[in-house]
């Protein structure tokens, strides 16, 4: 029996261990913190089918340069150059995949800077009344009417980690990162639980480099 795309090994994995431990009468929260993965999210792009063929042509699709953390993620192969308002560019801005229903660029506060762009900051999705900017292929240029947001930082959590620091979907959270000389606490990061998740707080270049997060000695979230 083949399981589908959404139904994952540690999605079902984690569904079964929780419910065999209410079976047995013992809290589903475990004694020990789960492993907290801290990750530098670089500017990138998500993309819409329509708007691949308008990049890269009729049929195009996303091939795989490097899989990411988080179950069936990956960057592609696929760049392409972000045309800002004062005609800066962004080259080999590089496509995430697999395609989403909508187009999207999540960019870094300097990022925004060299373009000439004021950018909100948003959860992923919400981008109504955001930016747009052109966007050039080696197939065609495409106008983005919005779309280019900071994406809110934020931690993706199974249903067993949300358990286990007592939130849930759309809470805020606070995450520290104490690394030499430089311990910093971020407020406010954005909960979002589902059971394909694993384990991982998305930051931005900025806040990384402002953390010194390459060189952390410890990273721990907590509800204060």
């Amino acid at each position: 029996m083949s399981l589908s795309p959404q139904l994952n090994r540690s999605a079902v994995e984690s569904l079964v261990r929780e419910a065999l431990l209410k079976q047995l009468g013992k809290p589903t929260q475990a004694s020990q913190p789960p492993v907290l993965l801290v990750n530098s999210s670089a500017r990138h792009m998500h993309i819409s089918p329509e708007n691949l063929e308008v990049l890269f042509g009729p049929g195009a699709e996303l091939t795989v340069h490097k899989w990411l953390y988080q179950e069936g993620q990956f960057a592609s192969q696929q760049t392409v150059t972000l045309i800002g308002p004062r005609k800066r560019v962004i080259p080999n801005l590089r496509i995430l995949g697999p395609c989403r229903n909508l187009t999207q660029i999540e960019l870094a506060f300097t990022d925004a800077v060299q373009l000439g762009i004021d950018l909100p900051v948003r959860m992923s999705g919400d981008i109504e009344g955001t930016p747009g900017a052109y966007v050039m292929g080696p197939k065609g240029m495409l106008e983005m009417k919005n779309g280019v947001i900071r994406a809110a930082r934020h931690v993706h959590m199974s249903p067993a980690d949300a358990a286990f620091y007592g939130v849930k979907h759309l809470d805020k959270i606070t995450l520290k990162v104490s690394s030499k000389g430089c311990n910093t606490r971020f407020d406010d990061l954005l909960v979002r639980v589902d059971p394909s998740f694993k384990l991982e707080v998305h930051m931005d270049t900025d806040e990384a480099n402002a953390c010194g997060l390459e060189h952390a000695d410890k990273v721990e979230l907590s509800k204060a």
